[in-house]
């Protein structure tokens, strides 16, 4: 071996420097994958940025490896390496060898025939994998097309079926011919999953393939993969900073930090018996079930102390249809729904995409028309409201919206944000007031009042998502309503603005709808809980009652597709998961 390919130092998969000896006897075995010091520095106008550095993997037939740790850390960046996805102002060093065949360096007909003939990836969301304009079958078959030019359409046809009930898509012959829009979320991942098997790789990156889905949809995703592996002894690379997803599925673990892989081991001995501090922090940033619950302590007194306090919100046998278009039968979103939350309380409304959730929250803001039964809003009764009388009360309600992102005018400061509901509702209030009114909004969601001066772009997702409360608390509402503040957040980040959450909530005492799919997080904050499922409130009562003892088996699936940072428990719920389904099968055959 030469001075070059030996490229010094190297480090192990431990994080520890190779010697040159280790060095070698590890390229000399067969993997399926191997990554070898890789470095990978981008060129940027303010200089270079070392976004990899050093990193050392591999990955066996039929053995999935999880990359954890948060946004920025390189994950992403290097399984992109693997398929020379990287853009032209990044340049690698070190060895990254799929079969044998060293990727770094390779280009045109080699590279193309690498992807998806023998590594094909999954991406986190599978709409922008998804051409919108194509039946399903003509984009299963594009790969097929270039990798084998004179297939027959009915050949590609044929393996597009063959795909699909690979991954459980039912009734495949006839939804071949279906466009990305008539799947759900859940079918459009299994659809991209098809994508990869179609093309037969050996071995598939998943960079957060279950970052945006339901608990549910997601213990279905990860049985695909787990089918895929024990029947095609595929390899799996899974990108992700769930940990609790990572205990459900992955084999191994090897854990990310700042370029860097610093800690790598079985899934068994990582969970129980972590080396590093960053790996200490991932695990116990992870929320679970009856982890400073909201509610456990909360007694029947102290639940009548918040009976008795003055309702914000009120619905009673509330619906919202949406009617038909184009001979389309209308849509009743929410079916009789009854509850209340009180001033000081937090609602927390769960439940899975398409249940209603956010229909519900947006007709208590006043966006959404109340078609049957009654809503009340701080006074207000909104069927058939006029927005001239409501117009008064909607700085009584401030709003965070899921992605932070695509909330805020990207030409706008972050003190002009935070500042906007002032400039509308209280014309009363000087500008120097209104400034001095920002600086504390920032204080109070501890950021400097530097950041006042600063951009949107300028800022991490969990620093918007701080901006957010502190916009929607501008006007000092009475009622915040906050649709999945977290779900788009790496978990230590979710757990530093879920503290700040709770910590504002006692400050300025707001009543909440916080709306959710992600039960332990509303377990960690809210006094009451209404499980929602197609419209419907299935249950309703204080949080650690229904969590602990739910009666409807609803509630009990979506507890026991929970995933938590623990293999063994994993293990129980996937088996408590697959009888609970048994049963509803079952039940649905005898009605």
């Amino acid at each position: 071996m030469s001075d070059a390919e030996w490229n010094a130092p190297a480090r192990g998969f431990d994080g520890r420097p190779y010697t040159r000896e280790e060095f070698e006897a590890e390229m000399a075995k067969d993997r399926r994958l191997k990554v070898i010091n890789l470095g990978i520095t981008f060129a940027t106008d303010q200089g270079d940025v070392r976004a990899v550095d050093g990193v050392s993997l591999y990955l066996d037939p039929g053995e999935i490896l999880a990359l954890v740790g948060e946004s920025g850390s390189g994950k992403s960046v290097t399984a992109r390496s693997i398929l020379g996805l990287l853009p032209e102002t990044a340049s690698e060093t070190g060895t990254i060898l799929v079969e044998g065949t060293n990727v770094v360096g390779l280009h045109g007909a080699k590279l193309r025939q690498l992807r998806g003939e023998r590594v094909s990836m999954v991406f986190q969301e599978p709409s922008g994998s998804l051409n919108p304009v194509y039946p399903i079958w003509w984009q299963i078959g594009e790969g097929l097309r270039a990798h084998h030019p004179k297939i027959k359409k009915k050949e590609i046809r044929e393996q597009a079926i063959r795909s699909l009930r690979a991954v459980g898509i039912p009734d495949p012959e006839k939804r071949i011919d279906y466009y990305p829009h008539e799947f759900s979320g859940g079918q459009k991942q299994r659809i991209v999953i098809a994508m990869a098997l179609a093309m037969g790789a050996d071995l598939i990156i998943a960079d957060e393939p279950t970052t945006a889905l339901d608990v549910t949809v997601q213990a279905e995703i990860l049985d695909l993969l787990r089918h895929i592996r024990d029947e095609y002894n595929t390899s799996i690379l899974l990108i992700t900073h769930n940990m609790g997803v990572v205990a459900d599925i992955a084999d191994s673990v090897a854990v990310m930090y700042k370029g860097q892989i610093i800690e790598r081991a079985p899934a068994s001995e990582l969970f129980y018996a972590p080396v590093q501090a960053y790996t200490k922090q991932l695990l116990a940033s992870v929320p679970h079930l009856g982890q400073n619950s909201a509610s456990q302590g909360l007694t029947d007194q102290e639940l009548m102390d918040i009976d008795a306090r003055p309702s914000v919100v009120a619905a009673r046998g509330m619906e919202v249809t949406y009617p038909g278009r184009l001979g389309s039968p209308a849509f009743r979103a929410v079916r009789g729904v009854d509850f209340t939350i009180h001033e000081g309380e937090v609602f927390g409304l769960v439940g899975e995409s398409g249940s209603g959730k956010t229909t519900i929250g947006r007709a208590i803001a006043g966006l959404e028309e109340v078609t049957g039964g009654f809503l009340n809003v701080l006074g207000v009764e909104m069927r058939g409201f006029k927005e001239k009388n409501f117009r008064p009360h909607r700085k009584q309600i401030g709003f965070v919206f899921q992605d932070p992102a695509t909330s805020f005018d990207p030409q706008q400061t972050v003190g002009q944000a935070i500042q906007e509901p002032m400039d509308i509702h209280r014309p009363d209030m000087s500008v120097a007031d209104r400034q001095k009114r920002v600086v504390e909004l920032l204080e109070a969601v501890q950021l400097p009042a530097s950041y006042a001066g600063r951009f949107p772009h300028e800022l991490s997702g969990g620093q918007r998502q701080r901006i957010s409360f502190a916009r929607a608390l501008a006007l000092e509402p009475r009622l915040l309503i906050a649709d999945e503040p977290t779900s788009a957040l790496d978990v230590s980040v979710q757990a530093k603005v879920l503290d700040l959450f709770k910590d504002l909530q006692r400050e300025f005492g707001f009543a909440c709808l916080f709306i959710t799919h992600d039960l332990a997080v509303v377990d960690m904050l809210a006094h009451r809980i209404g499980v929602l499922n197609h419209g419907r409130l299935l249950e309703c009562g204080r949080g650690s009652d229904v969590l602990q003892n739910p009666q409807h088996s609803y509630t009990k699936r979506l507890i026991a597709s929970l995933p938590v940072p623990d293999p063994a428990i994993q293990a129980k719920r996937r088996v408590e998961l697959e009888r609970i389904l048994k049963e509803e099968a079952a039940q649905a055959k005898t009605v």
